[in-house]
């Protein structure tokens, strides 16, 4: 069968490339679509994603953390107080504005930490270490925003809000959402150049005593602590990336893409298939003929669709591979999960066989002394 099928594939070189090319070019588009949507859904909550290890404390009416309201900082010393909190942390996440030597200007997203404890960040040091925050006017921006932060070189003074500042250190890949890029200093010099008071701040991150005790611990914090509400860190991930797709148009927008690219494997191969069945009419009608049933027909056709499917993902996956490889070098850093990786495969195949259904319904209707005449 694969080899009869084969044969079929290769004679009809033209149609058989039509083919391919349809299923490569829905597999990248679905590839491409989905990983930008990775990428997006990680940036979303990477600040919480990258400390997984802290129980966020925010506003109560926080369900997002690029979104987050000032708390007073005696909150700190209740939560200081909960049976088996062990630490607190306060975390300063603020927007400014930079200035740079070239004269141009960008939002940035300052996020200040307290020290010696580095809850928050810095992650993913590329160039020097998080303790370089501590020299005096310093702040660590990221590599890939270099080109948005007025080409900064490491070491380079600017101003944020009217006040200097100079380059520390790099990280490399953390890419924030929607706005102001990520910037790292200390707590106190965050409020300093944000203007923000000084019993102010924007979370606090709390270790346990015990990590086992996590759930009862953020219940006790939720029930004694007003105006607060406690979050484990996988949950605090998943509210902010629903709260982002449900206050966005961005998961009917690439959802809309993904299925128009459905769309165009089904069209593609269905209509390939089809036309390659009509011009080879004869030639099925010759197998009906020296005893080939419908049902062998049926398979030799799917056979077809499953070849050109296969060879047109491994050809779709390289080439998204190539995009995927393409857009880290400029920042958008993402992984396909394995288990997408077998939706795309299973997706290919599918479009294969719904293809396919065109050409089948076609030579299957037909008796056969019909099709042999053409």
């Amino acid at each position: 069968m694969i080899r009869t099928a084969l044969r079929f594939i290769l004679f009809d070189k033209a149609k058989s490339i039509g083919a391919l090319a349809g299923t490569i070019m829905s597999v990248f588009l679905i590839g491409q679509q989905s990983g930008i949507f990775i990428f997006l859904i990680g940036a979303m909550s990477s600040l919480v994603r990258n400390n997984p290890d802290y129980v966020w404390v925010v506003d109560d009416k926080t369900t997002n953390v690029n979104a987050l309201a000032e708390l007073d900082i005696r909150i700190g010393n209740e939560l200081q107080s909960i049976s088996g909190v062990d630490n607190v942390y306060p975390l300063v996440i603020t927007p400014a504005a930079a200035k740079f030597q070239n004269g141009k200007s960008a939002g940035i997203t300052l996020i200040g930490v307290k020290v010696p404890g580095y809850a928050g960040g810095p992650w993913d040091l590329f160039v020097g270490k998080k303790e370089d925050i501590l020299q005096n006017e310093a702040i660590i921006t990221d590599y890939f925003d270099k080109g948005s932060l007025g080409d900064v070189e490491l070491g380079q003074y600017f101003e944020v809000n009217g006040k200097q500042v100079f380059d520390a250190a790099q990280t490399k890949g953390i890419r924030a959402f929607g706005g102001g890029v990520y910037t790292f200093t200390t707590i106190e010099r965050a409020r300093y150049l944000a203007n923000m008071a000084l019993d102010k701040t924007s979370a606090f991150l709390v270790t346990l005593k015990n990590k086992s005790e996590e759930q009862a611990v953020i219940d006790r914090i939720n029930k004694s602590v007003y105006g607060v509400h406690a979050w484990n860190a996988n949950a605090f991930t998943t509210a902010t990336i629903l709260t982002v797709l449900k206050t966005s148009g961005i998961a009917i927008s690439f959802g809309t893409l993904i299925f128009f690219a459905l769309i165009v494997g089904f069209v593609i191969i269905g209509l390939t298939l089809y036309s390659s069945v009509i011009d080879r009419i004869k030639d099925y009608g010759t197998l009906k003929a020296i005893g080939a049933d419908n049902n062998y027909i049926r398979k030799l056709i799917i056979t077809q669709a499953l070849i050109i499917s296969f060879v047109g993902y491994l050809i779709g996956t390289l080439v998204t591979e190539g995009f995927r490889f393409g857009v880290a070098q400029a920042g958008a850093i993402f992984n396909y999960p394995v288990w997408l990786r077998f939706v795309f495969f299973f997706a290919t195949m599918f479009i294969a066989l719904f293809g396919s259904v065109f050409a089948v319904r076609r030579i299957t209707q037909l008796e056969p002394a019909q099709v042999f005449r053409g």
